[in-house]
């Protein structure tokens, strides 16, 4: 049959797996019985997340997704050391600080969409021909984001861009896979159901050296900047477990869905008034909406 209608036993690949959401769909695999391979580009991280998992199905691969012949070596390690991939989880991500377009560099865009939108196709490339070849069932899950899949955020231009990207890519490959015949299929996935206290707010620990912006930037805002900003105005910020998120995102693909989010029909609305914009041809975003740096 084509997808999967269920983990145990399975091979699937986690990348960016050894934090946030990432080990959160590690654990949430594990939990249904895969034995997951868990590539990220921390050494550290991953020897601090094996040692919690502290399990046999579980094993970790230092990988950095902006390069083909790093996911290349992902891909025959993953092969030889299980044989297959049943599912493939193209989830690590960076994020550039919040800029006018115009004030973003050469650098920022070159970091974000090395990692955002080449390590989904690298993984997809070195993946996805050897999944199609075993004939076996299979999964491709993209993580992208509201913010650009959905609609953008303006002053994270770079960011936004490129989980737009994603999400077209997804969609591109999801009609693909079906219409050429294979027993794979594709989802995007959309982190939601809140706040999410992730890596992502601390990304430029990983940003290599080469691609450091150009001229200085507005300092990115720390998720304890927001949890003082709204503990001081007396507002409780909403944030969403991982571990549920990590449930919720693998129930999605044993489901099928090819849009996995929480409160989907939030997204639904959001859509439907952008298309009313550009039906009218305006500026699809809500200005009013925007808050303002």
């Amino acid at each position: 049959m084509a997808g999967i209608d269920n983990f145990n036993g399975k091979v699937a690949v986690v990348t960016g797996g050894a934090g946030g959401i990432g080990k959160g769909i590690v654990k949430a695999l594990l939990g249904e019985g895969a034995k997951v391979v868990i590539a990220d580009v921390e050494q550290s991280a991953l020897d601090a997340t094996l040692a919690e998992l502290n399990t046999d199905a579980a094993s970790g691969f230092v990988v950095d997704v902006s390069s083909a012949e790093s996911v290349e070596s992902l891909a025959k390690h993953v092969y030889e050391l299980h044989g297959a991939c049943h599912a493939l989880w193209n989830n690590a991500g960076v994020a550039a600080p919040s800029a006018n377009v115009w004030e973003t560099t050469p650098n920022d865009w070159r970091w974000v969409h090395g990692v955002n939108v080449m390590g989904v196709m690298h993984g997809i490339q070195s993946f996805v021909p050897r999944m199609i070849e075993s004939g076996e069932g299979g999964h491709v899950i993209n993580t992208s984001s509201g913010d650009g899949g959905i609609s953008p955020l303006p002053y994270q231009s770079v960011y936004a861009s490129s989980k737009a990207a994603v999400s077209i890519i997804t969609e591109c490959l999801g009609a693909q896979l079906e219409t050429e015949g294979t027993n794979l299929r594709a989802s995007i996935f959309y982190p939601s159901g809140g706040m999410l206290d992730t890596g992502i707010w601390t990304t430029e620990r990983n940003r290599p050296a080469e691609l450091k912006r150009e001229k200085p930037g507005i300092p990115a805002p720390k998720i304890e900047d927001f949890k003082k900003a709204a503990s001081d105005a007396g507002m409780e910020l909403n944030f969403q477990d991982l571990d549920e998120l990590g449930k919720y995102a693998v129930q999605g693909v044993l489901d099928q869905r090819f849009i996995i989010m929480i409160n989907v029909e939030d997204a639904e609305a959001q859509l439907a008034d952008r298309a009313q914009r550009y039906g009218r041809a305006e500026l699809p975003l809500d200005l009013a909406s925007i808050p303002q740096m």
